[in-house]
């Protein structure tokens, strides 16, 4: 598997889909690099030289903010946002969606596995 950008790309797939396996990296920018450097579209990430290989990890480094570099950012500008207690700060701290979606139903995902909570006894029961 070649290594680039600290990250193993898988041999079997293109270029421009191996690239993507980089964090950062989508499917715009794995194609404009391969256009750049003049990869065609078929070739296997394992038949690519030492060469080509050094190329796209310098265009990675100078270009593009990928991987820790990018995690790293991500998280500082939620930890500001949450300092400066704005409304989205305060929905990342919650743990609640911070775009604007329905809460009622859905957003499992953020909110986590339901928390029952006990009904009211009816007025039946209390006699």
């Amino acid at each position: 598997m070649p290594r680039v950008a600290g990250v193993d790309i898988p041999n079997d797939k293109p270029v421009w889909i191996a690239l993507r396996y980089i964090h950062g990296i989508g499917p715009k920018t794995a194609k404009d690099i391969c256009n750049q450097l003049g990869i065609e579209d078929k070739v296997r990430a394992k038949d690519l030289t030492e060469d080509q290989l050094s190329q796209i990890a310098g265009i990675l480094q100078n270009d593009f903010v990928i991987e820790g570099q990018l995690r790293r950012q991500t998280q500082q500008n939620i930890a500001r946002l949450r300092d400066i207690s704005c409304y989205r700060g305060l929905r990342h701290r919650r743990g609640l969606p911070v775009r604007g979606q329905r809460t009622k139903t859905n957003a499992r995902t953020r909110k986590g596995p339901r928390k029952t909570v006990a009904g009211k006894k009816s007025v039946k029961e209390m006699r």
